[in-house]
């Protein structure tokens, strides 16, 4: 389910990610998300340390049922219960896989999977750009889970009825329907919602549109959640169905509460996201840019800087005899130059070597410009005219407070 602003598909959805957040970093280095179990297709995957309270839960609840079921295991029904747990994430993890593998085939970047709380997350780090690949994207993870949910019915057919393995296949292709069922439903952060905002988007023709109708429905989703769950639980389903492990009335209600406010914040962030992204165009690389004005390497720094400061400018460029540029001073370093030391260090001993990537086009904007900026960490960037002139220097921070003004500015 994508319950953030970033580029997220989770046992639900696919949305687009903006902001020029991992500067000085490497994205194969990146922490933060849990422990790494693995790369499949190169995407790393991540275990949440809330997931291991998820399989507490499960394991507590299922081991109850199983109690009912098959008294004669005893306390092993808990390690039986701890096995269901696993196997259910793992089909978690094929959900999420297929959108990957989906998001791959189009060529949209995945930054990481995450198996949390509620499920899990795909995060891709780009819209796609038609309805059509969109609907797709979403929907393979709902028909994955309808596949394995087949899968376990059929294998429930080469097992004995009342035995472990056929409690196991049946807890999971009962699982695995109403993780199908769930995310079908027709609202954002949901892959139904991702559905239902490609077909108004490929009807109205705006993306911006079909986000504004899904996010809506995913909040009136959250408020039937929020109410009817409780009541459909304390009802029983139907007459006749079956316990749902003995959970009282509190609980049913702080579950309901916490995938209310999951799916309610989740259609809010898709919202602001999308109104953020039709404000991105106004993030130019020309209008972000800094006057700069070349120096050679030896020139002394507090020399560099009064001409720059008769010149009105922002930035330094370490140039070569020929006058082409090598380097850009940090500003970060020049801060940390003590000015009473400035007329004896040399501008080279604070500049960062120019680098493949770090030469960026005066004529880039929005999400193409942020883009280019996490292809390639660094604190400024050379920015070139078409013709090749030098246009200024580029400073991320620059681009950062932009940006955060852009998202004060949108609303919810």
């Amino acid at each position: 389910m994508d319950n953030s602003g970033q580029s997220r598909s989770g046992s639900g959805g696919a949305g687009p990610e903006g902001g020029p957040e991992d500067r000085g970093q490497k994205r194969p280095r990146e922490t933060g998300g849990g422990i790494l179990m693995g790369r499949p297709f190169g995407v790393p995957v991540y275990v949440a340390p809330s997931w291991f309270l998820v399989a507490a839960l499960i394991t507590w609840v299922f081991g109850g049922q199983l109690d009912r079921v098959l008294p004669e295991l005893g306390r092993a029904r808990y390690l039986v219960s701890l096995f269901f747990a696993v196997a259910f994430y793992a089909s978690v993890l094929v959900h999420e896989l297929a959108h990957t593998v989906a998001a791959l085939r189009f060529k949209l970047p995945v930054r990481r999977i995450q198996l949390q709380f509620f499920g899990g997350v795909s995060e891709i780090e780009k819209e796609t750009e038609t309805p059509g690949r969109e609907f797709v994207l979403a929907f393979v993870g709902p028909l994955l889970s309808l596949v394995l949910a087949g899968l376990f019915y059929l294998g429930m057919f080469l097992v004995e009825p009342g035995t472990v393995p056929g409690v196991l296949l049946a807890g999971l292709m009962i699982s695995n329907l109403l993780v199908a069922a769930f995310n079908l439903l027709p609202g954002l952060p949901l892959d139904g919602g991702r559905m239902l905002r490609a077909v108004v988007w490929k009807l109205s023709g705006s993306p911006m549109t079909g986000t504004v109708a899904a996010a809506w429905i995913g909040r009136a989703l959250a408020v039937a959640v929020l109410v009817g769950l409780p009541l459909l639980t304390r009802g029983g389903f139907a007459d006749g169905a079956p316990d749902l492990g003995g959970l009282d009335s509190l609980t049913d209600a702080l579950l309901a509460a916490i995938l209310a406010a999951i799916i309610w914040t989740g259609a809010g962030n898709s919202l602001r996201m999308a109104r953020l992204r039709e404000r991105l165009p106004g993030l130019t690389a020309r209008a972000l840019t800094r006057r700069a004005i070349p120096v050679e390497a030896a020139t002394p720094l507090s020399e560099a800087l009064r001409r720059a400061g008769e010149a009105g400018a922002r930035a330094l460029v370490v140039v070569d005899g020929q006058g082409t540029p090598t380097a850009l001073v940090r500003e970060a370093a020049i801060v940390s130059v003590p000015e009473h030391r400035r007329p004896w260090v040399a501008v080279s001993a604070l500049a960062q070597d120019l680098k493949d990537g770090m030469r960026v086009s005066a004529e880039l904007s929005g999400e193409e410009l942020l883009d280019v900026l996490r292809t390639t960490p660094a604190s400024e960037y050379l920015v070139v005219e078409e013709t090749g002139e030098v246009y200024g220097v580029l400073a991320t921070s620059d681009v950062e407070r932009a940006f955060v003004a852009a998202m004060a500015r949108t609303p919810s």
